[in-house]
């Protein structure tokens, strides 16, 4: 969420300033506010003087099970349940106003009693020549279970680790024989009499693209450059499935010239941390409804891209595409169905792209495509193809829909990752003016 605030802050500084509509009598709306409406956060537009809440998207209220009668014009400090007064209140807003995003995890207070966590980011715009603060509160319950879930495992694995042995193993170097314990045979599901006693046995088990870093940290620690052997790996078991191991060894051991000739370690079936520690990397960097990245991912790839075409002098292309008329379809069909097709058109546009290229859910019914190596010629035809494929998405009991694409590239559009952003946001604008289902370059030709 730090990276949505300040890639909205820092990108688009003149939509920050642009005059807006009211949705409610004397109460402003931010810039964007039909896109907010889209998100799952909750967005808060908060005047800075008084704490009171001027507008707010629909997750505004419905995250908390309120109405909006009971959050818009009141103060942000009646759904806090870790800032008591306005004194406290003041303080805060000092601290954004001297920040660019100002970022903290507090709870927000349910209609029904509990608690809710959440991440709270916030950053400070203009609304109709007025001060304002945007803030986005992203429900954080479900990321601190997990966090909680995986600090138990790493304890209990921690106790595992110093107070158990889950399978031990001791290599007679020179003779050749690696013993494995009754321990680290059940760990793979193989009787007593089931494993030879060879070091083929453990290494030709050992996942193909775990096997060349495993060995290398094997050899480095026998010749000496470390102090230990330790690595995490995947491990075949008897029935071929592949186990998460954490393995420690040492050398205990050595001939006369500093051979080593024995070595001993333990193996710990680490699999459910593992897991858990993947859970979490995806969801960091995956939007959970789609599963495509979400826009903190796509900016760091975008960063990352646009830095290595220019050094390399290759060019990249970005494609901004937005779901025509996806406020229609949730007003008719229901937001069950809205988030069906977004599911289907992101499933559409993985099957389209190359393995270099990322697509990422920006925000509401918009994805971003960024394509290195790709110039403006090919991305255009692109993103014809983008939209011949959606327009043609099998119907099955969903509505038929259609996508507007924006398309800027590098270097023609700009040397930084802002300005091809700003350029193809811009071209996406001017698209769905022109008439929907139709791409647009920077340069102002409209592709049919």
């Amino acid at each position: 969420m730090a990276g949505f605030c300040a890639i909205w802050h820092h990108a688009c500084p003149a939509v920050r300033h642009l005059p807006c509509y009211t949705a409610v009598p004397d109460l402003p709306e931010p810039p964007l506010a039909p896109l907010f409406e889209h998100l799952a956060d909750a967005v808060y537009l908060i005047d800075p003087d008084d704490s009171r809440i001027v507008w707010g998207n629909r997750a505004a209220w419905a995250m908390l099970g309120l109405t909006p009668q009971e959050v818009i014009d009141h103060s942000v400090l009646s759904l806090q349940m870790d800032v008591t007064g306005l004194p406290q209140w003041q303080d805060i807003a000092q601290a954004i106003r001297a920040s660019e995003c100002f970022t903290f995890v507090g709870r927000h207070r349910h209609a029904a009693g509990h608690e809710v966590p959440v991440e709270v980011n916030t950053t400070r715009v203009t609304v109709n020549s007025k001060g304002y603060f945007l803030s986005v509160a992203r429900d954080v319950g479900r990321r601190l279970a997990l966090e909680r879930e995986l600090r138990q495992r790493e304890h209990q694995l921690w106790f595992a680790l110093n107070e158990a042995s889950d399978g031990l193993w001791d290599w007679d170097i020179a003779a050749g024989t690696l013993f494995f314990s009754p321990q680290l045979k059940r760990m793979l599901g193989y009787g007593p009499d089931e494993m030879q006693p060879a070091l083929s046995t453990w290494s030709d088990n050992i996942h193909p693209d775990d096997a060349p870093r495993v060995m290398q940290d094997l050899q480095a620690h026998l010749s000496g450059q470390r102090a230990r052997f330790e690595a995490e790996y995947r491990l075949r078991n008897r029935n071929g499935v592949y186990l998460w191991v954490h393995d420690i060894g040492r050398v205990c051991d050595r001939d006369e010239q500093g051979r080593p000739t024995r070595a001993v370690g333990m193996v710990q079936d680490v699999t459910e941390r593992k897991e858990l520690q993947l859970q979490l990397e995806q969801i960091a960097v995956h939007d959970f409804l789609t599963g495509l990245a979400n826009r903190r991912e796509g900016m760091a790839y975008l960063e990352a891209q646009v830095a290595l075409c220019r050094r390399l002098e290759l060019p990249l292309a970005l494609c901004f595409i937005d779901v025509d008329h996806f406020k229609s379809i949730n007003d008719s069909h229901g937001h069950a169905v809205g988030d069906a097709v977004l599911r289907r058109v992101a499933h559409t546009l993985r099957d389209l792209v190359r393995r270099e290229d990322l697509v990422c859910r920006w925000g509401g019914e918009e994805f971003l495509l960024i394509a290195p190596g790709i110039d403006a010629l090919h991305a255009l035809q692109l993103a014809e193809k983008v939209c011949a494929a959606v327009q043609s998405m099998p119907a099955d009991e969903l509505p038929a829909v259609t996508v507007s694409i924006g398309v800027a590239a590098l270097p023609a559009h700009g040397p930084e990752p802002e300005a091809l952003i700003a350029q193809a946001d811009h071209a996406l604008y001017q698209a769905k003016r022109s008439g929907r289902n139709r791409v647009l370059l920077g340069t102002g030709e409209v592709h049919h």
